[in-house]
């Protein structure tokens, strides 16, 4: 049975598709400047080259959580429509609420290593709801793309 598009559909569909462009947008763009932000951080403090910190993987985690994670949620939806389901805009918010957690965390943490500063357990806590929400995020992910593969049936 094929899906029936409606214009209704299609303006939604559309809409949650350049709400993910743009979220990836921002998240390419944070994720570069973290790169640059760690490399001239850890050179005006004098931090060794190559020594491995949580601020070096703010990086990786905000262009992989936050670019790569949300251009595949673009590709299901352009496949799917999975906005169709209400568990998407939930999936939206609580998964961005969580990399942006998560990754100010990293970034806190981070700029504490390399200065040389102790930690608090606030910030392990911060970083932790951080990544129960990422975690809570994938499977509302995982629930839209069910229920969108379920009435395609």
């Amino acid at each position: 049975m094929t899906r029936e598009i409606t214009p209704t559909s299609r303006t939604v569909s559309r809409s949650a598709q350049l709400q993910l462009l743009g979220a990836v947008a921002v998240y390419t763009v944070l994720g570069l400047a973290a790169g640059l932000f760690y490399r001239e951080f850890t050179k005006l403090n004098g931090y060794p080259e190559g020594m491995m910190g949580q601020l070096g993987v703010a990086h990786t985690h905000i262009l992989t959580l936050g670019m790569i994670v949300l251009l595949i949620a673009l590709v299901l939806e352009r496949s799917f429509s999975l906005s169709s389901s209400r568990l998407f805009r939930w999936f939206f918010w609580i998964y961005n609420t969580g990399v942006v957690l998560t990754s100010a965390m990293l970034v806190w943490h981070g700029m504490l290593q390399v200065q040389g500063l102790a930690s608090s357990k606030m910030i392990a806590g911060i970083a932790g709801l951080g990544h129960m929400l990422v975690g809570a995020g994938f499977v509302l992910l995982l629930l839209a793309l069910l229920s969108a593969i379920r009435r395609e049936e």
